[in-house]
């Protein structure tokens, strides 16, 4: 979809139509249609044909489009679930495999990376209740192995804030939630993420308007915002992007430190016991 938009730009900038840019790639107007709008990639000889057509000369714009046209053959595990899983699923994951620094904020339930496989279950099964049960399974499958971010050699920085009414919302529970708590107790121990409680107490909550996460992606690609509404999911970039930084950096001041937050989750286990 990003390489679709960018050779729209250049194409539009350069006053070249459809069927201009057909003929030049020996192609209908139909397939550059579908290249823009991200419903096929295009190869990479043909993106540098494109640039070169649209006289776009930027060396470093040319090697970003040419490593995304190459990006876009690549297959990844969570290609396996394209038959069980939406859209949005799979371009989750795969943005989640690219991030280097990953931030949430989570005021219903924590962030699905972070869920256990018992939690997810009892989450996914009570939101689609009348779903397969084999669906469900594979959506559980793939929650899972979007995990694997969080290990290997380089893992990514994956930064929360959980509002604390989710830490006493008894999902699934008493054992499952336990499970849950559990799992927050020990990622804290791991470097690679901070766990940050928000006070159910305080007096001004500094994002009112509900979840979302921001994805910091390696060059050529953007900083993302996702934002996962009742309407559908939404990724957002730039200027609204850098908007939910900030709001993320209020609710960070607003938390307890990780420290102090571990010490919260180890009383809640305490009063579950």
């Amino acid at each position: 979809q990003q390489l679709g938009e960018e050779l729209r730009k250049y194409r539009l900038d350069a006053n070249v139509t459809l069927v201009d840019a057909g003929h030049y790639l020996q192609r209908d107007q139909a397939t550059i249609s579908r290249i823009e709008n991200g419903l096929v990639p295009a190869r990479v000889a043909d993106v540098m044909a494109l640039l070169n057509y649209y006289c776009v000369d930027d060396t470093q714009v040319r090697a970003n489009l040419e490593q995304i046209s190459r990006d876009a053959w690549q297959r990844g595990w969570w290609d396996g679930y394209s038959k069980h899983a939406p859209a949005w699923m799979l371009d989750l994951a795969w943005r989640e495999s690219r991030a280097r620094h990953i931030r949430s904020f989570d005021p219903i339930v924590p962030h699905g990376v972070l869920q256990t496989e018992e939690y997810a279950r009892a989450l996914i099964a009570g939101n689609d209740p009348d779903a397969n049960p084999a669906r469900i399974e594979k959506w559980i499958e793939l929650r899972m192995r979007r995990r694997q971010i969080l290990d290997g050699g380089e893992p990514c920085q994956f930064d929360t804030v959980i509002d604390e009414s989710v830490l006493r919302r008894r999902l699934g529970g008493a054992a499952v939630f336990k499970g849950q708590l559990e799992r927050l107790l020990h990622l804290g121990d791991n470097s690679a993420v901070q766990v940050r409680i928000l006070p159910i107490n305080i007096n001004m909550h500094p994002a009112p308007g509900g979840s979302f996460a921001l994805l910091d992606l390696p060059d050529p690609y953007p900083h993302v915002g996702h934002i996962d509404t009742v309407a559908g999911n939404l990724w957002v970039e730039g200027e609204e992007a850098d908007a939910i930084a900030e709001r993320y950096h209020r609710l960070e001041s607003a938390a307890l430190t990780p420290a102090d937050s571990a010490a919260k989750i180890r009383q809640l286990l305490k009063e579950l016991e």
